[in-house]
């Protein structure tokens, strides 16, 4: 059966381990890099934790963490979903679609009017698995990525 788990500041360790395991199992899905993170230590993941109004969560399987999800506070009610990821070994068994509505149950709750995101072009698994959720692509541009060519896709869901 799989848990969430909301996550506090105290629990920095956890997040850091399943963020650590997201960056190194699936690069090519986030902007940032696993070298990004070994930096500032205790502090900088606690800070992840701490920004006002996020909502952070971990799923785990027979007591091992397998996913993990955020919702982050945004501007004129519009929140976002980052940070989704769920490990080889427990992907085909719902996590993510628990990871995605524990977020936008948050998102909900917190009077927000739309949910958004941003996926890596050619991630074609993740804007499936968006576009099955409501998900559609926004006219939005993405942030720049590194290669300095190349934007992040946009995608939201209104709520109604």
């Amino acid at each position: 059966m799989v848990r969430l788990h909301v996550l506090t500041p105290n629990d920095w360790p956890l997040w850091r381990d399943a963020r650590l395991a997201a960056l190194t199992e699936a690069p090519h899905a986030f902007k940032s890099r696993v070298g990004d993170w070994h930096r500032g230590g205790e502090e900088r993941w606690r800070a992840r934790l701490e920004t006002p109004g996020a909502y952070n969560v971990l799923a785990s399987l027979d007591e091992r963490t397998v996913g993990m999800a955020s919702g982050l506070p945004g501007d004129g009610g519009v929140c976002e979903l980052r940070s989704v990821w769920v490990g080889p070994e427990a992907r085909g068994l719902g996590v993510s679609d628990q990871l995605i509505a524990a977020v936008e149950t948050w998102a909900r709750r917190s009077g927000a009017t739309a949910l958004k995101l941003a996926v890596i072009p050619g991630n074609s698994p993740a804007v499936s698995l968006y576009a099955r959720h409501g998900f559609v692509l926004a006219e939005e541009r993405g942030d720049l990525l590194p290669d300095g060519v190349t934007r992040e896709h946009v995608m939201v869901k209104a709520f109604r």
